[in-house]
């Protein structure tokens, strides 16, 4: 009898094709229980040891300064009780902004600063993905799609050549990443630009900031394709002033953007609830 047709012979011809596989999975358990012992997960923003990769731990979840309504309906500032639908602010009342929403994960403080800093600062890129992951959940009533069919564009808000080759990356850039992975939304990464170095924003006051900043950013060609009467969602990871978004804002509008809003990680003034 030809050994091929031996019952014997073909159980452990199959058994030895199908050993590679079984030795590769087995492998990759070990090499990943391995590297768990080695490098355990952590909190991203305090370096605690945490259950998994991705996640904050206990104490820094319960100082989180998570944002949630009665809020303001163009600020997303928060309101100390319901005032409403379509509630406004003072300071949206004073100072109506260029772009319809702003929406914000957290306000700037405790563990969401610690987070917009080491994303920013101190080349954590891996904590872009956690990050908009939250933004997604915060910006919901931004990214939805509308009646009509017609889904938004992510715009990131853009660094100038000079600074994004120092820090190697766009911390805007990785979230608004994030939130199209997350979101399916379609990512304008090349629509905006800063055509022109500015200051470091920081230690600036409003009107120094805005002089700053005006003018700054300009829509590429592609990006006026993109962005040609659709609605546009400006991701960047901070919002202080909003003198940055305001002058990004502008410059999408002026390219035939029907409306834009925004979506950040963090609001600075947005610590104490309006009331």
């Amino acid at each position: 009898m030809d050994r091929t047709e031996d019952p014997a012979t073909g159980t452990l011809s199959r058994t030895l094709s199908a050993a590679p596989g079984a030795i590769a999975e087995t492998m990759t358990r070990s090499m990943s229980g391995l590297l768990r012992v080695l490098l355990p997960p952590t909190c991203l923003a305090c370096d605690r040891l945490v259950a998994s990769d991705g996640s904050i731990c206990a104490a820094c979840w319960a100082r989180m300064p998570f944002l949630s309504p009665p809020w303001c309906q163009r600020l997303g500032v928060p309101f100390a009780y319901e005032l409403g639908p379509g509630a406004l602010s003072p300071q949206a009342i004073a100072h109506p902004p260029v772009f319809d929403r702003l929406r914000s994960v957290a306000a700037y403080d405790g563990p969401a600063r610690a987070l917009v800093a080491r994303l920013k600062y101190h080349d954590r890129p891996s904590l872009a993905p956690a990050m908009g992951g939250w933004m997604v959940r915060a910006g919901a009533e931004l990214l939805a799609v509308s009646p009509d069919g017609a889904a938004p564009v992510l715009v990131p808000v853009p660094l100038h050549g000079m600074r994004r080759w120092n820090r190697r990356y766009n911390q805007a850039g990785l979230l608004a990443r994030s939130v199209g992975d997350r979101s399916g939304l379609q990512v304008a990464a090349q629509a905006l630009l800063r055509k022109r170095a500015t200051k470091r924003q920081v230690g600036l006051d409003a009107a120094a900031r805005a002089r700053n900043v005006r003018g700054a950013f300009a829509v590429t060609e592609e990006g006026e394709m993109q962005l040609s009467g659709r609605r546009a969602v400006l991701v960047d990871d901070v919002y202080t002033t909003g003198a940055t978004v305001q002058a990004a804002a502008r410059a999408l509008l002026r390219a035939g953007a029907l409306s834009v809003d925004v979506l950040v990680f963090a609001h600075a003034g947005a610590e104490t609830p309006l009331g």
